[in-house]
């Protein structure tokens, strides 16, 4: 989750609830068949390697992007696999830099800014970091990380491309290896010394490669904000401006949702209404060339990169279609109005079943969910199923605001920082509670503002929540715009928990009703074998929910009351 800061403006969750239905249940129902596996067989060396190996395929091609989402998902496959782990920090880290080096925004900053400029900046993260992390910092570490930055980006060619034209590569080599052996990051203790460690190492950097002391910081800059944790980053001043427009719900470019694939960009999702949309793009569809040059030849960031731009311009995408054949398009881009709530329908008629899909969390969605309550009510709505699956989260206020027109009483969600003013607690009000039976879907996607709206039902038995469990994504980020280059820092500043003290962090919350589904049969390290379904059995799991809570005359959490 994300704050906004200064101005003050609104929370925001980047990457639940129990029911009436459970108080039939002493445990959750598995929908799926189970085999128990012996626990020695659960280590399969053989996928690990496969894993390994096609991860190093996509690091040796250069395609960060696509190994990042490899090692994420091979983490979560088998947790506690540090060989994942390790890969997975090392791949963000050199993806890292590949996005700053092609955001136009940033290769600005990294030209036009002086020494004095960069150390200030340095300076306004660090004390960040020193004031508002959910941790204390450990100040020799954030220096040894930012040195472990530098040597990668060395070993980038976008960041060669900009920084090193003059120097060879036996100086490189060279510099790195010296850079390692000599900077005495164990000694550094305090904020001071860790800026004084980065003008150093700037300085040796200027000398024996002549690249400017600025952007050596910046590497640094990067690296302080980047090595916290997975959701602590660095902002280019496109990228602040992209999520303020995320926070907005609008943007300008093409409507698309984009996923890396073998050397192209799968389209996931392409928004009605949209430009992108209205030349024919549809979900499935490939952009495997942007102006003429095929997206093979170009990292995953650059390509992306090339399809943004003011409102009105346009762009040439070659596009790929699932039956092979190809079309080129010349599609203009428009500003971009992102609904957060779509598919607004009555799904079971008979039984006034209501349906609506969230996919995240945004300055207007609640305002916008009671608007599609009353659309629902008007239609005939006897019972309510929100889909959260896939959901990423967003604005913390969102999910606060969503929770309490389903909560008349209680606790929603607790938040808990380093510093006491990020703690909070998040209370329902009984005016303007929506009564109706309600189910939630989530799955292992639905993280963050979905955890918490899925927590805060779920902890208060008033609904049923089906699916999968969701992602575990349990922290709070502050945006903090910064004064130098119009850059930004996402911060992770609290931690937050459920109505009954439950951490989400890694926990994620668990449905009443469990329905995994996968693309083929497997044996996976939960010790479960996943039958495919078909059709979509969370959704009919869900209706079936609804019409069993249909039966039960009252739905209040005050009246059910917590557990």
């Amino acid at each position: 989750m994300l704050h906004r800061r200064k101005p003050q403006l609104e929370q925001l969750t980047l990457w639940s609830a129990n029911a009436l239905f459970a108080l039939l249940l002493l445990a959750p129902i598995q929908l799926n068949a189970q085999v128990r596996i012996p626990a020695d067989a659960l280590r399969d060396e053989t996928a690990i390697g496969r894993l390994v190996e096609q991860g190093e395929q996509l690091e040796q091609s250069g395609r960060w992007g696509e190994a990042l989402t490899h090692y994420e998902d091979a983490v979560r496959d088998y947790p506690g696999e540090q060989i994942f782990e390790s890969k997975k920090l090392d791949s963000r880290r050199h993806y890292d830099v590949a996005r700053r080096y092609t955001d136009s925004s940033f290769v600005k900053s990294v030209r036009q800014m002086t020494k004095a400029q960069a150390i200030q900046l340095y300076d306004e993260v660090l004390y960040k970091i020193q004031t508002s992390y959910v941790n204390n910092p450990d100040w020799s570490d954030l220096t040894r990380q930012g040195i472990g930055q530098l040597d990668i980006s060395l070993s980038e060619p976008a960041f060669r491309a900009v920084n090193t034209q003059n120097a060879s590569e036996q100086q490189i080599i060279a510099t790195r290896q010296h850079l390692n052996e000599t900077v005495p990051w164990q000694r550094v203790r305090s904020r001071q010394e860790t800026r004084d460690m980065a003008i150093y190492t700037a300085s040796i950097a200027a000398q024996k490669l002549g690249i400017s002391e600025a952007a050596t910081i910046l590497e640094f800059v990067a690296a302080a904000a980047g090595s916290l944790d997975p959701y602590s980053t660095f902002l280019t001043p496109d990228q602040l401006t992209e999520i303020y427009s995320q926070i907005e719900g609008n943007f300008v470019g093409l409507g698309v949702e984009l996923k890396a694939d073998n050397g192209t960009l799968l389209i996931v999702n392409s928004i009605a209404g949209s430009p992108a949309a209205t030349a024919g793009i549809k979900a499935g569809d490939r952009i495997v060339a942007v102006e003429g040059k095929s997206t093979q030849q170009l990292t995953t960031d650059k390509a992306a990169d090339m399809l943004k731009g003011s409102i009105g311009s346009s762009v040439r995408l070659t596009i790929l279609s699932p039956d092979n054949t190809s079309r080129e398009l010349l599609v203009k881009r428009d500003r971009i109005d992102v609904p957060s709530i779509v598919d607004t329908k009555i799904i079971d008629p008979e039984a006034g079943v209501g349906y609506l899909k969230i996919t995240s969390f945004q300055k207007t969605t609640a305002r916008d969910l009671t608007a599609s309550l009353w659309k629902l009510h008007r239609l005939g709505m006897r019972a309510l199923v929100i889909d959260l699956r896939g959901n990423p989260g967003g604005l913390l206020s969102a999910s606060v605001d969503m929770a309490d027109l389903f909560l008349d009483h209680g606790t929603i969600v607790t938040t808990r920082g380093r510093s006491t003013r990020e703690d909070a607690d998040y209370k329902a009000h009984s005016t303007g509670t929506w009564r109706v039976p309600l189910v939630v879907l989530i799955d292992s996607n639905s993280a963050s503002a979905s955890e918490i709206l899925a927590g805060a039902i779920h902890d208060h038995r008033r609904g049923t929540i089906v699916g999968e469990r969701s992602y575990g994504k349990g922290s709070v980020q502050g945006i903090f715009p910064l004064g130098v280059s119009s850059a930004g820092l996402r911060l992770t500043t609290a931690k937050f928990y459920s109505p009954s003290g439950q951490a989400i962090s890694k926990r994620g919350v668990t449905p009443d009703v469990i329905v995994q589904t996968v693309a083929k049969p497997l044996i996976n390290k939960n010790q479960v074998a996943l039958i495919e379904p078909k059709g979509d059995a969370t959704l009919a799991a869900g209706i079936n929910a609804a019409l069993i809570q249909l039966n039960t005359p009252k739905v209040s959490n005050r009246v059910l009351g917590q557990r």
